[in-house]
């Protein structure tokens, strides 16, 4: 059973852009969402963003604004490619527990038994040998945060590191930040050393893997990786930073369309339409399709291995996307609201940013995508309350 994007597509086509659309009444919030959503993406100087509420299966809220190309007046709507950056870290996670439910491997192995190159990470606590894909899963290894975390670089050098070797190379210069195991510490070099176990372990290179066992099952067309293919090429946003220049104004810097992930695609390369997102949580919230089907779990992994999933691990008390709400699963993000919990996870990567928040319990989800970076003044605090907001639409 398929979450059918193609049926989702249906219902986008059919709702007005830049407006809160309905399919069966407006639904509660929504409204105020979006103004919160348009009020954010003008203080913040967004080029173009995108958001999408579904329940049960159907999109029952749409909101666009701006431009995908700016220069060429291509305004963002139903079709818009946004990349999705560290959402990517959940397809996987979903793989590496596909493979474990398939007897392939065990979350409590070492990842040195699969990635013995990590032996040359520098150890101040002697415990390299003890950290286990579980550990990676939750981001509490101890490895740091960025893949690539040197700065002041020339145009011509790459974006991130682009071959496994590459990396590997720069293993000795790099340290466990804190004893594995102790407390949360974000990191995206984690879910690159996830990626290589899948290599491993299957001989697909990862976007192969993810192609075949993940976007194919859940009929997610759209969906790739790296650079856009001709087909889909008009679709594809640009992606903007907005700087401060030399006479102390700010300007908008138009990065183009692609650019190369490199390596770091495991844990940040997705691109796709708002509609294949949506078909990702439907899979997620075994939501009831129009026409009655059925987006079981078990497309792509069964039921008790995702809830094994959105079982909190270690508390996100400090670091990358913390608060006092917060605990991490196994790649998700847990989010407390009284005696609920929602689940989700956020992404960035050049000019682009997204957040994607869901809660099985009702079958509702809320994704949103930008293509703009404010590296100049962001609005941070208003792009917080516009997450909140978004959590509350659950």
């Amino acid at each position: 059973m398929r979450p059918g994007p193609a049926l989702l597509l249906s219902l986008l086509l059919a709702l007005p852009a830049g407006a809160a659309a309905l399919v069966a009444g407006e639904p509660r919030g929504w409204s105020e969402f979006t103004r919160l959503f348009q009020a954010y993406a003008d203080s913040d100087r967004v080029v173009g963003a995108s958001a999408l509420l579904l329940r049960d299966g159907q999109v029952v809220g749409r909101y666009d604004t701006g431009f995908a190309d700016r220069a060429a007046g291509v305004r963002t709507g139903e079709q818009t490619i946004y990349h999705w950056g560290s959402i990517t870290k959940t397809l996987t996670a979903i793989a590496i527990m596909q493979l474990r439910d398939r007897g392939r491997l065990s979350l409590d192995d070492h990842i040195v038994r699969w990635v013995p190159e990590l032996r040359q990470v520098h150890d101040p606590y002697g415990m390299i040998d003890s950290i286990t894909i579980r550990m990676l899963l939750s981001h509490s290894a101890g490895f740091m945060n960025p893949t690539w975390p040197y700065s002041g670089g020339e145009a011509w050098q790459p974006f991130e590191p682009t071959t496994w070797h590459q990396l590997v190379a720069m293993l000795p210069y790099q340290q466990l930040h804190f004893r594995p195991g102790s407390r949360y510490g974000y990191s995206n070099p984690g879910f690159i050393y996830l990626a290589r176990v899948i290599e491993l372990l299957t001989g697909d290179p990862w976007d192969a893997y993810i192609q075949k066992n993940i976007f194919a099952p859940l009929d997610l067309t759209w969906s790739y990786f790296r650079s856009t293919p001709y087909h889909l090429a008009a679709y594809r946003s640009h992606n903007y930073y907005v700087r401060r220049d030399s006479a102390g104004g700010t300007r908008v810097i138009d990065n183009g369309a692609d650019f190369d992930p490199g390596i770091t695609t495991p844990n940040g390369g997705w691109n796709a339409p708002l509609v294949d997102l949506a078909g990702f949580v439907a899979s997620l919230t075994d939501a009831v399709l129009p026409g009655g089907s059925r987006a079981h779990y078990d497309t792509v992994l069964q039921r008790s291995s995702l809830q094994e999933m959105w079982q909190p691990v270690i508390p996100m008390s400090q670091g990358y996307e913390a608060g006092a709400d917060r605990q991490m699963g196994l790649s998700f993000f847990l989010i407390h609201r009284g005696d609920r919990q929602l689940l989700g996870h956020t992404g960035s990567q050049a000019g682009f940013r997204a957040f994607c928040y869901f809660d099985p319990a009702t079958r509702t989800g809320v994704i949103a995508a930008f293509n703009t970076t404010n590296q100049a003044s962001p609005a941070t605090a208003a792009y917080q309350r516009l997450q909140q907001a978004a959590q509350d639409l659950l």
